[in-house]
Formats: structure tokens, C-alpha cells, sequence
């Protein structure tokens, strides 16, 4: 047994990891959770926060315990992800007020989304990260509507986030390329032109975007055969441009000229293949899906965990974890267990969890930690300040992970 193995913290049995997401979620609601229209966060890295007049609902998810400072960072898709692990959490242990916290957080969402027929952009959420919107910022929230609108039974969860698809599809879609133009000016009601990226010195022209199989769920609940159409040509395109297996270097965040993988590319382009393939019941895409599988099973470290920059060959740096990347695989694992009976998968879903079960903080002398998973471990930088940094999607994809496994799978977590 390894050091790690004798030194960290384990879950005893299903209560224990019950006990763990009521903790996680006291955290997003009494501390993540904004209460107040102007928001109560330091706003060095979101320059942008008069973009949204009330910010009540939203999550203020960068924390430094080192500097003891909040901020927020593309709090619509951010937002999005904390309403699913919330309607989940809800689900998983019966608590009402997860409920009413998870409605609150979509008002958010709803109150920024265009509604006025009479405008172009009429559904369009106003997804901005940094000047622009963000076209993946606005897929990526979708899911937490469509989640709390199968939770709660109320529609207007899932109307709003049709409309959204349906102004995406409209106005962002490349259907020739199987590509998503990225980032949209809402002052000039257009979308910018290719231009050359400064950091990677390549033209960015769009990128294909298949985040939550949010298009094949718009489907199946609409019959629209277009949202499919769209789902099924950027799959296509994901598949040509796959590289390395199971992941796409190619595409932003990840780097293209050094190789290096962002941690949850995989999990918003490789995992919905499963989806497609249950669409259209093309082999191909499952086989997709599996080898991303497998790709996460590459960067999983031995304790369990993943690095949030992984280069050729899964070598990492030392500091810079991400939580919340190896809680996504845990997803993408448990769901290919449950859907396709894969076995080759059940020990990393344990380790992975194990992992984020082992770095949440449940003795924090900072309020401010408390019932938090730890995203990543800074640099020191010559500091003996707390290396801790949090980021509100490594708790919200935590407690979707094991939300997702006690439903599915919770013979895996009981000891």
C-alpha cells in the first residue's frame, strides 16, 4: 500500500459518500451561491460583470485561500453545471431546499436570455466569457435546464434551453464544416471573423462542438430532426479530426503546436458519442466514445487524480491539478458501464472518486474551504501561504459524478 493509500481519507460505505455531497452542496449554497443583485465578488478576472444587472443566482467560484479572494469566470455555463449537480443532488438525498437553491441559480440563466420574438436573437443566453459570448459557454449550461426541468417537472427549464439550441443551430452553426462559429459580438449582432489566435499563432475558424449531447436531447424531446442533424455532422467532424485517439489536440483549450490536453476536452466531445450512437446506432461513434474512455484512463494518475495540462505520452507538470476533470471521466466511465455493461471501467470510477472524496475539505479552519473539493494545487512560488485553489465546477462535477454512481452503479461505492 502507498503512502497515499495510508495517509488520505476514505469512504466507508454508501452514507458516508451521501454525507460527502450533502457537504459539497452546503458549500455551493451557503458560500459558492450569489445572494445579491450586484454580486459580492472581487471581479479582478470577469471585467465584464455590468454585462449582467443581477447577478443573484449566479456562483462566485475562484477562490484563492492563499490571497482569501472570490471571483467568478464565465458564469453562465458555470451556472449551468451548478443547477444540474444541484437538481442531482436533490434527487440523490430528497432535500427541498437543493431544489429551490437549483431554481434560483436557473433564474439566473432565464433572466439573461433574450426572449423578445420580435429580435433576431430571440433565445439566444448571454453567455459571456470575458467582451464576447461564447457560443461552448452557452451549450454548456444547457444541460443543468434540461436536468431540473426532468427533476421538477416544470417545462420552462426545457423551453429555454430549446430556444438556445435553436438560436445556436440558427446562428452559429457551419453545417458544411460541422463547426460552430465561437465567439458572438452582441453590440454588432454578429460573429467575429477568423483571426489569427495570439497564443497558438493559428487562424481560429470555428470548432465543433458537441457539449452534453445537448442537440440529441433537444431532439428527443422535440422530434426536431434539425437539432439531430446538427449533433450527428459535428460528431462526424469530431471523428475526422480526432487526434490523438479519443482526444483533439487541434482545438482549443487544448495546444495544437505543443500537444498539451485540456481535462475535459474529452468529456464534452468524446462522451456524447454515446449519445449519437444511441440516436442513429452508428458503431462508430461508440467507438469513439471509448477510446476517450480510455484516453482518461491514460492521464488518471496512481492516487486516482488528473492534471489539468496533459502533454504526449500523459506527462504532466506538478502542480495545476483538476479535480474536476477525472470527476467528468468518472461521469463518462459510470455512463458506459450502465448503458453498455463495459466492465473495463469500474476501478478507475472508484479511484476517481475515491480521489475527490480524499481532497474535499471537511476540517477546513477557513469558512470559506469548508465542504469544498479542492480543484488544483498551486505553485508556492517561495510562499508558505495554502497552495489551495477552488473552482466551483470541481465541486459541481464531484457531486454529479457521485450523484450519477449512487443512482446507477452503488454497489461501486459501498464498501
Amino acid at each position: 500500500m502507498s503512502f497515499w493509500d495510508k495517509a488520505r481519507k476514505t469512504a466507508a460505505g454508501l452514507e458516508d459518500w451521501r454525507e460527502s455531497v450533502r457537504l459539497a452542496c452546503r458549500w455551493v449554497v451557503e458560500r459558492s451561491l450569489i445572494r445579491t443583485p450586484e454580486g459580492d465578488f472581487g471581479g479582478a478576472g470577469f471585467a465584464h460583470r455590468g454585462r449582467y444587472a443581477d447577478w443573484r443566482g449566479a456562483f462566485r467560484g475562484e477562490y484563492d485561500a492563499a490571497a482569501k479572494t472570490w471571483d467568478v469566470f464565465c458564469p453562465i455555463w458555470h451556472g449551468g453545471q451548478g443547477v444540474k449537480a444541484l437538481a442531482m443532488a436533490h434527487a440523490a438525498l430528497g432535500d427541498e431546499a437543493l431544489l429551490e437553491a437549483a431554481r434560483y441559480a436557473a433564474d439566473f440563466i432565464l433572466r439573461h436570455q433574450i426572449t423578445d420574438e420580435a429580435d433576431a436573437d430571440c433565445g439566444l443566453i448571454l453567455a459571456y466569457e470575458d467582451a464576447r459570448i461564447n457560443t461552448t459557454a452557452v451549450l454548456e449550461c444547457l444541460d443543468g435546464l434540461f436536468t431540473l426541468s426532468e427533476v421538477t417537472g416544470e417545462g420552462r427549464f426545457a423551453d429555454a434551453a430549446v430556444a438556445a439550441l435553436r438560436w445556436v443551430a440558427r446562428k452559429a452553426f457551419k453545417p458544411d464544416e460541422g463547426r460552430f462559429w465561437e465567439e458572438y459580438d452582441r453590440d454588432a449582432r454578429a460573429y467575429v471573423a477568423p483571426y489569427v489566435n495570439p497564443e497558438t499563432k493559428r487562424l481560429k475558424e470555428g470548432a465543433p462542438m458537441l457539449d452534453d449531447g445537448v442537440f440529441v436531447k433537444g431532439w428527443r424531446l422535440t422530434g426536431d430532426r434539425a437539432l439531430l442533424d446538427v449533433a450527428v455532422r459535428t460528431a462526424d467532424r469530431l471523428l475526422a479530426d480526432e487526434d490523438p485517439p479519443g482526444n483533439w489536440a487541434i482545438y482549443p483549450p487544448a495546444n495544437p503546436n505543443t500537444r498539451v490536453l485540456h481535462p475535459r476536452n474529452g468529456y464534452w466531445w468524446g462522451r456524447p458519442m454515446w449519445m449519437v450512437h444511441r440516436a442513429t446506432g452508428d458503431g462508430r461513434y461508440l467507438d469513439g466514445c471509448r477510446r476517450t474512455a480510455a484516453w482518461y484512463a491514460g492521464a488518471m494518475r496512481l492516487d486516482g487524480g488528473m492534471f489539468r495540462d496533459t502533454g504526449p505520452g500523459f506527462r504532466t507538470p506538478s502542480f495545476g491539478q483538476a479535480t474536476s476533470g477525472i470527476s467528468c471521466a468518472a461521469i463518462l466511465w459510470a455512463e458506459l458501464t450502465r448503458e453498455y455493461g463495459d466492465a473495463e471501467w469500474r476501478d478507475g470510477i472508484r479511484r476517481a472518486l475515491g480521489y475527490g472524496y480524499s481532497v474535499q475539505f471537511d476540517r477546513a479552519g477557513d469558512a470559506n474551504l469548508a465542504g469544498a473539493v479542492l480543484e488544483k494545487v498551486v505553485h508556492p512560488a517561495g510562499s508558505d501561504a495554502p497552495p489551495w485553489y477552488l473552482r466551483d465546477i470541481g465541486t459541481f462535477f464531484y457531486i454529479q459524478a457521485v450523484c450519477t454512481v449512487l443512482r446507477d452503479l452503488p454497489e461501486l461505492l459501498d464498501a
